[in-house]
């Protein structure tokens, strides 16, 4: 690593030479820093604590990421978040798990007829309904063995605050999870070979706010509760057939889930890119390995520089959080009444006053995948100089959900 590595503390060295480095190209420019991301990659792999990690595709959405960092020892296969993405991938990739359950019937006819798709890509599915849609789309005799995996739910039912956690599987406790696996055996035409538990209460909520003892308080009573619970589904789960994964976790949650001894993998892949989300968590912090650049077009006051775009809102709650950040000129705030537009972002502060028409003001994203949705290409930048550039999903002429 060379002396620069951590150089991303250092924002007056970081940020005007991602300007530099871009100032051929017109705005808006996505970036992603090389050093970054090796960093990211590595310190997620320490912080799994050795168990192997499955890359969630629905958080980096290009190829190029996807490959490099499969290529390290440590991470093994995808978490791909719909089926037309799962078939697009298992053109070249030999190990993807569906993350979410589908109802894509043209997806699923496909599937059912393709043996090498249907030999590299799992299903997630937690209703018998999800069983019956297949079978109607193609009975067992007459398609391909389809790989399945159960989603159950791994939010925390507290007494005195209900449900804590993502509505995810309506399949909670062990018994639950063993009758529908059961089924699931029972019926030709199916594999059962894997387990999903995403705690989102743990991994998709940051512990370092203004209401940080509350979080706290609900993550350790969570854990400890799901530690207990998901040993009980894995143990049913392995007694009644040889299971190839049990999947759990997420970027915010790789120390907990990797000290689970009932778990043999983890999900991670918002980690990567360092979205500004997770700058309100304790235990971390990711290298903002990528960024966006949007150029200034008007000067509506002496302290009101405005930028041409910038309404790049993250997924979840419509909260502040979830809009981009200014981070490059310091000190820079969206407007009350404004704020991030699809058409223009008026910015305010102190160095507002020194940005010219045509200057360069950068953005983070809230989260790692959605600015891939943006644009057609990341620019890989290496020390001062853009080294490649990386299609996009969009890029490649690719749009799922």
């Amino acid at each position: 690593m060379s002396a620069d590595h951590r150089a991303w503390e250092h924002p007056a060295r970081w940020w005007p030479r991602l300007s530099d480095a871009t100032a051929h190209l017109a705005a808006p420019v996505a970036v992603i820093d090389l050093d970054a991301l090796r960093h990211n990659a590595m310190d997620l792999l320490v912080r799994s604590g050795g168990i192997p990690i499955r890359v969630a595709s629905k958080s980096v959405r290009v190829r190029g990421v996807l490959d490099a960092v499969l290529r390290l020892p440590g991470y093994r296969g995808i978490l791909s978040f719909s089926l037309a993405e799962a078939l697009w991938l298992s053109e070249t990739y030999d190990d993807i798990v569906l993350g979410y359950p589908t109802v894509d019937r043209a997806g699923l006819s496909r599937l059912v007829h393709d043996e090498q798709a249907a030999s590299r890509i799992t299903l997630m599915v937690d209703d018998v309904a999800h069983l019956d849609l297949i079978d109607s789309i193609a009975a067992p005799s007459q398609r391909e063995t389809i790989r399945v995996a159960i989603d159950a739910d791994a939010s925390w039912r507290s007494a005195a605050l209900g449900h804590i956690g993502v509505r995810r599987s309506p399949l909670f406790t062990a018994a639950e999870v063993t009758a529908f696996a059961r089924t699931i055996l029972g019926r030709p035409g199916f594999r059962l070979v894997g387990l999903q538990m995403y705690e989102a209460q743990i991994a998709g909520q940051g512990d370092n706010g203004s209401d940080a003892p509350i979080i706290r308080m609900m993550q350790s009573r969570s854990s400890r509760e799901l530690r207990i619970r998901r040993a009980e589904i894995a143990d049913a789960l392995t007694d009644l057939a040889p299971l190839e994964f049990l999947n759990g976790g997420g970027t915010g949650s790789l120390e907990f889930t990797g000290s689970d001894e009932s778990v043999t993998e983890a999900s991670a892949g918002s980690g990567l890119l360092g979205g500004h989300l997770f700058d309100g968590y304790r235990s971390f912090r990711p290298a903002p390995a990528s960024a966006f650049a949007f150029d200034v077009v008007r000067r509506p006051t002496p302290d009101i520089a405005t930028v041409l775009g910038g309404g790049w809102i993250a997924s979840g709650p419509a909260v502040a959080s979830r809009q981009p950040r200014a981070v490059w000129p310091e000190g820079l705030r969206m407007l009350s009444r404004e704020a991030a537009g699809e058409v223009q972002t008026p910015l305010q502060g102190d160095n507002a006053r020194t940005l010219r028409i045509g200057d360069r003001v950068w953005f983070r994203h809230a989260k790692s995948g959605e600015p891939a949705e943006r644009v057609n290409a990341y620019h890989v930048v290496s020390g001062s100089d853009v080294i490649e550039e990386l299609p996009t999903y969009r890029g490649e002429g690719k749009a799922f959900l």
